[in-house]
């Protein structure tokens, strides 16, 4: 190990120590209960709220799936998905934050997306905290596993480990620190994260520019790509059977750009549907220490994300122009660490490993809260709440969890072994299962007085399922069935919602009730 990858190393080293600190800080506070562990006894602050609700969302994925697809195809697919991604934003934090903040507590104080759902309903045999738990359990163990990805990239560009064991080595730190300090622990880390993301993505867009030739000369290398520049077409990198890009006399080769059409814009902006249904960001609703604090949050959040996406979609340009044929970047995937060489190459090796520290640190202490929602939505909702019928104690609940977690460790790992994945395809399957699995029911739960438990049922049903069947046996047939499974999938679960609900028995005097209660303000 050279003396800059040592300085590397050891910037990486210190700040994941105060990472560590921040779980062992809240450690007793969250051992106290399920509540805390899984809730935080509902006390964040409106930055705190905001910055670890972004940060948990984005993770890794930010700062190295997003780029990498710019550096690659250019900004069709980049710039289209980070817009829907600040509009969903934006919206949620208006529409659903305050109104699920207060029927979350209305509604028998629920502390996880699945209790909230099976308590709005007033559920007696549990279908729907049943399956809203089981697809809970299977998005976030996909989720996790682009976590772990991420992880086994980061070190195995960094240092030259070998992938595999740097990717599990990722996974036993997440599951630590995870069964150390819970939700406040990681929502207080992810505040961290957020803020040093924002602050890397600034300086490599600044310094990155500079070192460029300034953004006319970003601007002209991106339009010289047939396609590369262009939000209503995608560039085609030339490969080879191995899918490595081609260059002749150190110039990478392209073909023809690729045709980016109208009903592909409106599918890559439905990225931004999927914020309607992500259990990480739904929960910071939840856990907010005050209603009236949610319009601060929203500000912080909107102006996070638009700033963050709109570096990040930047830096794979600047990575195209300053790196047009590096051989790290050669693949789709291997395109994904242009921010690690730019890191690498624009800073001085202790600033670089404070970058480097922040992307595993961002990726890990959001793959902690993927599983930390996950063994929750099996520990409180299937466990406690319909094997043990609301019976068991606390402790064991606690318990069950962490081995939960584990096994959904183990499973991320098994998905995350082909070190070829790619972070962005990974995260953009399981954003369409939430997205559709639970962003309509949530909506129509919230602001629908007419839904009923069989059209809440269904809709989850048909909205889940239909991402599986979109992504599998109908998006390889190409033409209209490319697009992105989570488009079609919601619009099928909101059309089921309302069809299943208006044909059946309308819901309890009781369930109206305390919806009117809870929108006249919960009075």
């Amino acid at each position: 190990m050279s003396s800059e990858t040592l300085k590397i190393f050891l910037a990486m080293a210190a700040y994941m120590l105060v990472v560590i600190g921040i779980g062992l800080f809240f450690a007793k506070r969250a051992q106290a209960n399920s509540e805390n562990y899984f809730l935080g006894g509902r006390s964040l602050g409106p930055w705190v709220a905001a910055m670890s609700a972004e940060a948990s969302d984005m993770s890794g994925w930010l700062l190295m799936g997003l780029p990498g697809v710019a550096y690659w195809c250019g900004i069709s697919d980049a710039m289209w998905t980070a817009l829907g991604l600040a509009i969903g934003t934006y919206i949620n934090w208006l529409i659903v934050a305050r109104r699920l903040r207060r029927y979350s507590a209305v509604s028998g104080d629920a502390i996880t997306v699945p209790d909230f759902l099976s308590n709005r309903f007033h559920e007696k045999n549990k279908v729907i905290l049943g399956i809203s738990a089981l697809f809970i359990l299977v998005f976030f163990t996909v989720y996790a596993a682009s976590c772990f990805v991420t992880c086994g990239k980061l070190f195995s560009t960094l240092f030259g480990f070998s992938y595999h064991s740097m990717m599990i080595a990722g996974a036993v730190f997440v599951v630590v620190y995870t069964f150390i300090g819970g939700f406040l622990a990681e929502s207080a880390s992810d505040f961290m994260q957020a803020v040093v993301m924002v602050i890397a993505l600034i300086t490599i867009l600044v310094l990155g520019t500079i070192s460029a030739g300034g953004v006319g000369a970003v601007i002209d290398n991106a339009r010289a790509i047939p396609g590369f520049f262009s939000p209503t077409a995608i560039a085609t990198p030339v490969v080879d059977a191995n899918g490595v890009q081609q260059a002749a006399d150190g110039v990478p080769l392209f073909g023809e750009a690729g045709s980016y059409g109208f009903l592909t814009i409106i599918s890559t902006l439905s990225w931004g549907l999927g914020y309607f249904g992500v259990p990480q960001v739904l929960l910071r609703f939840m856990a907010i220490r005050k209603e009236e604090q949610l319009k601060q949050s929203r500000r912080i959040a909107t102006v996070w994300c638009v700033i963050s996406l709109f570096a990040a979609v930047c830096i794979g340009l600047i990575g195209r122009a300053l790196f047009p044929t590096e051989a790290s970047l050669a693949t789709s995937s291997g395109a994904e660490n242009v921010f690690v060489v730019l890191s690498q190459a624009l800073l001085s090796p202790v600033l670089a490993g404070v970058i480097m520290a922040g992307i595993l640190a961002a990726t890990i202490s959001s793959s902690d809260s993927y599983l930390l929602i996950a063994a929750s939505a099996f520990s409180k909702n299937i466990y406690e709440g319909i094997m043990k019928k609301n019976q068991a104690d606390d402790k064991v609940v606690m318990r069950v969890s962490r081995i939960v977690l584990l096994l959904i460790a183990l499973i991320g790992i098994v998905i995350a072994w082909d070190e070829d994945s790619v972070i962005f395809s990974i995260v953009s399957f399981a954003w369409a299962g939430f997205g559709a699995t639970f962003g309509p029911v949530m909506l129509f739960s919230l602001f629908w007085k007419r839904i009923n438990r069989a059209g809440a049922i269904a809709g989850m049903l048909s909205g889940g399922i239909m991402v599986f069947v979109w992504n599998l046996l109908l998006s390889p047939l190409g033409g209209i069935f490319s697009i992105y499974e989570l488009f079609p999938a919601f619009i099928i679960s909101c059309i089921v919602i309302v069809a299943v609900s208006l044909a059946t028995k309308a819901p309890s005097r009781e369930i109206t009730q305390e919806f009117e209660r809870v929108a006249s303000g919960g009075k």
